[in-house]
């Protein structure tokens, strides 16, 4: 029961990590390895409004996911449309804004242990005479909430639909009158937001630490490429797999192999499948 429970909490948790990079990837093709760094971003944010100025926590939180927004929108028209559809320059221009972030923060003297976020709900539930604290449950039922929102929003509004448009066949999105631009940036600011939005979920859980950011990044990646890169719900389905099986190893050899899981299943997945469990690519373009 302990597995069952645990692990479809990590597995949430793994699924709101790497959302915001699947949709950008999956809508402009522009992988965004400043993930990490909006993650952390967000929580560094979120305890200057909450500790810093004294604000109350909903408005801390309101004022982080609107600037985070903003800012993914600015990163994207102001670097990434630059060298846009240049695979490793957008790699090499988006891991620099996120080393600059990490480490500017770390510079500007956050570091250690001392910067943590309090939980939305103090307290604890058993579930099937397993002890759950409020914050996970919360994590699972807006996890859930968020996903489920992404789905109708991508199906039935005008926006959406362009959204899935661009991710379908930019050109012919294009055809029909569809702003590629307009529309990355919308990606990116979206994408943006539901990083900061599992940063302040994830967060209290923990401290708020710059290496996390690092973390996260590879765990969005291990996700996002087991469940097929350019689709997100390919990227749920493989948030659960990996996981449950981080769980599992936690239980059979130890918490410390729990990042060993994420990287080889990036390894085994490159190896075995290219284009992952949902990918847009053919498989004979897996052989070429």
């Amino acid at each position: 029961m302990d597995i069952l429970i645990y692990g479809t909490i990590n597995s949430v948790a793994l699924a709101l990590m790497a959302l915001g990079f699947a949709l950008v990837y999956g809508i402009s093709r522009v992988p965004n390895f400043a993930h990490g760094a909006i993650y952390v971003l967000s929580g560094f944010i979120t305890w200057t409004f909450l500790r810093g100025l004294g604000l109350n926590y909903a408005l801390s939180i309101f004022l982080t996911m609107l600037i985070i927004g903003i800012f993914g929108a600015l990163l994207y028209q102001f670097i990434l449309i630059r060298v846009r559809g240049i695979a490793i320059s957008e790699i090499i221009a988006s891991y620099a804004m996120g080393l600059a972030i990490l480490e500017g923060l770390r510079w500007g003297g956050f570091k250690g242990m001392s910067y943590t976020l309090p939980v939305f709900a103090e307290g604890s539930i058993l579930i099937g005479g397993i002890p759950v604290d409020y914050q996970r449950i919360i994590v699972v039922g807006i996890g859930g909430a968020t996903v489920a929102s992404l789905w109708l929003f991508t199906h039935y509004t005008r926006l959406g639909l362009a959204l899935r448009g661009m991710a379908q066949d930019e050109r012919a999105a294009l055809m029909l009158g569809i702003d590629s631009d307009f529309m990355a940036v919308v990606a990116m600011a979206i994408g943006a937001m539901l990083a900061g939005l599992a940063g302040i979920l994830l967060l209290p859980l923990g401290n708020i630490v710059v290496e996390a950011g690092y973390n996260v990044l590879i765990l969005a990646i291990a996700v996002c490429i087991v469940g097929g890169l350019g689709s997100w719900m390919g990227a749920v389905l493989a948030a659960f797999i990996i996981g449950f099986a981080q769980i599992l190893t936690v239980v059979y050899l130890g918490s410390h192999f729990q990042m060993v899981v994420a990287l080889l299943a990036i390894i085994f997945t490159l190896i075995l499948k290219p284009s992952g469990l949902f990918g847009m690519q053919k498989q004979l373009e897996e052989r070429v």
